[in-house]
């Protein structure tokens, strides 16, 4: 009797302990769950903030370009027309270019980490290609 006794309680024990831990596991599957679904929510927040940033600072790049062209068609007004006409060229040419990529940024929606990251890098060469020449003009003009 001794003996079904302690195998019933030891049994009793196995069984209470094997129920007891199936719960924690299945209480920290969820509460893993939800940690990841956080660092979700946060990473893609983090990841809207840092494209909000960088849409505003190109937008404000794009308008320095935009007021460094017009101030630069008022200094040139005064050149003889065979050299305004010039710069006017060159001119019209950086202002097209300025306003390309005033539309490439105002049109580009998020797809993927790898594509946003690949964008970004080529539109910021575009934005620094169009401050090189804008300067090179510039630097030539004061000559």
């Amino acid at each position: 009797m001794k003996r079904i006794f302690y195998a019933l309680a030891i049994s009793a024990f196995i069984a209470g302990t094997g129920l007891t831990s199936c719960r924690s596991s299945a209480k920290k599957v969820e509460v893993a769950q939800d940690n990841v679904d956080q660092a979700n929510i946060e990473l893609n927040q983090a990841l809207k903030d840092s494209i909000q940033q960088f849409r505003t600072a190109s937008e404000l790049r794009i308008s320095k370009y935009e007021k460094n062209i017009a101030d630069f068609k008022t200094r040139i007004a005064k050149e003889k027309k065979e050299n305004r006409s010039k710069y006017d060229e060159k001119l019209a040419e950086l202002d097209r270019r300025n306003s390309e990529l005033k539309m490439k940024l105002a049109d580009y929606k998020y797809e993927e980490h790898a594509k946003w990251e690949s964008f970004k890098a080529k539109y910021n060469q575009d934005m620094d290609d169009l401050g090189k020449s804008f300067d090179d003009l510039t630097v030539r003009k004061d000559k």
